[in-house]
């Protein structure tokens, strides 16, 4: 009978805790990045990345939905983003990105963005002359 009990609550706890984990990964992270380098092939991006108030390096990935959106064919290094991402081992799965102004992102990577945008425009100034 104890056996039984055990064997029973082990169950219980086995499909409690994947379910958990089902519900967990059904509804992506919401993050905020700044664009550092983009990839030939477009399929992937390097950005300095804000999610739950950390600022890491990390590389975003475009799913399905996200590699024909125009945002997404027209980014370029600097770039400020809202994206919802699901994490994985090489970085985030992007599944919706929208455009943002720089001024519309969290402080700690408000600096960042204009530090880009200052070098890139050292970048491009003796280019003018």
């Amino acid at each position: 009978m104890r056996t039984a009990e055990w064997c029973g609550i082990g169950t219980c706890l086995t499909l409690f805790l994947t379910a958990a984990v089902v519900l967990a990964q059904q509804d992506p992270e919401v993050l905020f990045a700044v664009v550092t380098k983009v990839s030939k092939d477009r399929q992937q991006v390097t950005a300095q990345v804000s999610s739950g108030g950390v600022v890491s390096e990390a590389t975003l990935i475009a799913s399905e939905a996200v590699i024909d959106n125009l945002i997404w064919k027209k980014l370029e290094v600097c770039h400020a983003l809202k994206a919802e991402a699901w994490k994985n081992a090489e970085g985030y799965r992007v599944v919706s990105i929208r455009a943002l102004d720089a001024g519309m992102l969290p402080m700690a990577l408000q600096g960042i963005a204009g530090d880009c945008m200052i070098k890139k425009a050292l970048e491009i100034a003796p280019q003018s002359d």
